[in-house]
């Protein structure tokens, strides 16, 4: 089965840049420091206009989150549940829970932003998203919405647009007041109603897996850690049981899903002993294991060399 692709901030903005026929210097926000985190604010239908596709939202590999209103008819696979909305609609992304967002028809319109966790958290000891209900794994965090809501909604994005493009010098602190009334609309409402079993299901947990397993590579830093490390991690992630995750994955592909996390990650271990100078204690530590002992042992039973013979 292929990687699955990420795409990277500044790879969204690349992305945006061709799609709306415009400069990368021209659609950054203005007046946006380092100290700030990022955020930023899309129309729909211009985004679409220049690029008609049937793909899924742009969707980053780390802290890239995405709150999106759209008018048309659509649908949102999220693990074994298809949700099909009619009309308007409210959906909420993080980068821990992988979906797809497949618009049904051409008439697309409404406005998405996109914010690191950086750019909420301006205090950290008050906001943390992975605090909201909404962030939270295991839910499906899109919501069907009527017209009078999405008035309000619609009218709420037009001040973040009008804010983000204005001198006023405190701009961002209240457009950080507009996403938490977004979020605050969004964790009011119940979940959407119309989730179905989806006659490919099966295939779209084994590729939502993989891309939750591939989007924790490559490490690039000895501290960054492993987050989902365990069969039982990712089945709660995606919202499915882990024998269900262990059956679709040994139907598709012949393997359990320990034998696919402990592949894996013997694959990363290979590349970061020859292609890095970080030791073997740097190297377990990043892959997740408490003791360098029970990663030696590991390596040792998958490869037959210790982590050392094998660099040598």
């Amino acid at each position: 089965m292929e990687k699955v692709a990420h795409t990277s901030l500044e790879d969204f903005y690349k992305e945006m840049a061709a799609k709306l026929g415009k400069d990368l210097e021209s659609i950054f926000p203005k007046g946006l420091h380092k100290d700030i985190g990022h955020f930023n604010v899309f129309d729909i239908a211009q985004t679409l206009e220049r690029a008609r596709t049937t793909s899924e939202m742009p969707y980053n590999r780390r802290k890239y989150y995405k709150i999106s209103f759209i008018r048309g008819r659509n649908r949102a696979e999220y693990a074994d549940k298809v949700i099909s909305i009619q009309q308007n609609a409210l959906l909420f992304a993080t980068p821990k829970v992988p979906y797809h967002w497949v618009p049904e028809d051409p008439d697309q319109s409404g406005s998405f932003c996109v914010f690191t966790e950086d750019f909420f958290i301006k205090d950290k000891s008050y906001y943390n998203l992975e605090d909201l209900p909404i962030f939270q794994p295991g839910g499906v965090p899109v919501f069907e919405i009527d017209d009078e809501l999405a008035k309000e909604l619609e009218s709420l994005f037009k001040k973040i647009k009008k804010e983000i493009d204005s001198d006023y010098i405190f701009k961002y602190d209240l457009i950080r007041n507009y996403v938490l009334e977004l979020i605050h609309y969004g964790q009011k409402l119940q979940p959407a109603s119309k989730i179905s079993a989806s006659n490919d299901a099966s295939m779209r947990v084994v590729s939502l897996f993989i891309e939750l397993l591939e989007r924790q590579f490559p490490i690039e830093s000895w501290d960054q850690r492993l987050q989902l490390k365990t069969a039982k991690d990712y089945a709660e992630r995606l919202a499915v049981h882990v024998n269900y995750l262990n059956k679709r994955l040994k139907e598709s592909t012949g393997k359990t899903t320990t034998e696919f996390i402990s592949d894996r990650i013997i694959q990363e271990a290979k590349i970061l002993l020859k292609q890095t100078r970080w030791n073997v204690s740097e190297i377990s530590y990043a892959l997740g294991f408490e003791e360098i002992a029970h990663f030696s042992n590991f390596f040792k039973r998958k490869t037959s060399f210790t982590p050392l013979e094998f660099r040598s």
